[in-house]
């Protein structure tokens, strides 16, 4: 793997792709910086090593051109300190002062350039626009694992401009490492905690995942489309219809290759949507019109608890409920809490997605777990096997 370990940075200008789309409160605050805090090891060791650092990011989704509450401006405060060093800011990204702002740039400096998104250029993947980042440095560094299955500008176009001297950040090292540890290295048994709301965005990962995995869980509001599949009643809980075919082909595969397949045989069920409805807790496969699950019941977290602390390879993506209500939350936490003592006991858990990250951060169980990983979307089409454009470009 090519990485930032193996190669001469002294007096060099190294722009950084590294992921700062972090969220903003009403008052331009960040909110949680865990994407900032990720890049830190990768920003340090190049300066140590005698770089001038260029960040560049993007953060949101501006839709024409510059927006102040898209600015990347509202980033410099808080990775001056976590830096221990003043960030230079340059009000583009491309232009007259990211040029010599870039070019004034003395070793261990660093740099930030303005959002790449206030140019459509970036997302669209064009060539012109990726040879101008280009030019403010010798070395390029992708370390935005967040955004690596996507073919822009400055994730993927760019590193064709520096055919030898290409490579990844720490963030994105470990993030490969940690997934290929799950997938290819992964030791037995290995149960995979699949949770979140639909189907839809699983149903690849479920089919990959099943020639790898000697157990799966199945939670959230996934899990009605399978028991509908089976022939349970599901009340007004949450199904796809149209992908009932596919739960009922994905459980007759598991069964076909030996998997256990886990279902959740109750669930805490509300008569609406809602922390303060009337609940109450339910044979999953038996609720009642009117009503609808919002979380895995009590024998579900029992069975779901025993399977994850006997297993030596845990990959975790996806709540077990709607568990932003504090009355919905108790299956994702007792998940949770398993993940971390079967951590404990010498098991290898990586957790990612959203959802995911933000319960073990919830719950404060970030330090208990293996590896947290900083990419959702990417990490998602990752497993579910596909080439994404920002690891191909760096290992061509």
């Amino acid at each position: 793997m090519k990485t930032i370990d193996n190669y001469d940075f002294k007096g060099k200008k190294v722009l950084v792709r590294v992921d700062f789309n972090v969220p903003l409160d009403e008052n331009l605050e960040i909110t949680d910086d865990t994407r900032i805090r990720a890049t830190i090891p990768t920003i340090q060791k190049l300066r140590k090593e005698g770089a001038a650092v260029i960040l560049m990011s993007h953060l949101g989704r501006p839709k024409n051109g510059p927006e102040d509450k898209f600015s990347l401006r509202h980033v410099v405060k808080n990775l001056s300190g976590k830096l221990g060093t003043e960030v230079q800011f340059a009000d583009d990204c491309i232009g007259a002062q990211a040029r010599e702002k870039a070019a004034a740039l003395k070793q261990g400096e660093v740099l930030l350039l303005e959002n790449l998104r206030f140019y459509k250029e970036e997302t669209a993947g064009d060539v012109a626009f990726a040879r101008k980042l280009s030019q403010l440095a010798d070395v390029y560094v992708n370390d935005a694992f967040g955004t690596a299955h996507r073919a822009h500008a400055s994730t993927a176009v760019i590193a064709q401009f520096f055919p030898d001297a290409k490579m990844f950040g720490y963030v994105m090292g470990n993030e490969l490492k940690s997934i290929n540890k799950v997938l290819k290295e992964g030791e037995k048994p290995f149960t995979a905690i699949l949770g979140g709301a639909k189907v839809s965005g699983k149903i690849e990962i479920i089919n990959n995942l099943l020639d790898k995995v000697d157990n799966l869980i199945i939670g959230g509001g996934m899990m009605f489309t399978f028991i509908k599949a089976k022939g349970g009643q599901v009340g007004n809980s949450l199904v796809e219809d149209d992908l009932i075919a596919t739960a009922s082909a994905a459980m007759e595969k598991a069964e076909s290759l030996g998997v256990n397949l886990y279902i959740p045989q109750d669930a805490v069920i509300a008569d609406k949507f809602d922390n303060d409805a009337n609940q109450k807790c339910r044979p999953s496969n038996e609720i009642p019109e009117g009503w609808m699950g919002l979380d895995i019941g009590v024998e579900a977290s029992e069975t779901f608890r025993k399977v994850i602390e006997n297993s030596s390879t845990i990959l975790w993506n996806g709540p077990m409920g709607v568990f932003e209500m504090d009355n919905f939350a108790e299956g994702t936490l007792d998940v949770a809490q398993a993940i971390a003592r079967a951590t404990a006991k010498g098991a290898f858990s990586l957790v990612g997605g959203g959802d995911s990250v933000a319960a073990v951060n919830k719950y404060h169980l970030q330090d208990k777990v293996s590896y947290v990983s900083t990419g959702g979307g990417a990490m998602l089409e990752y497993i579910e096997g596909k080439t994404l454009p920002g690891v191909a470009a760096i290992e061509e």
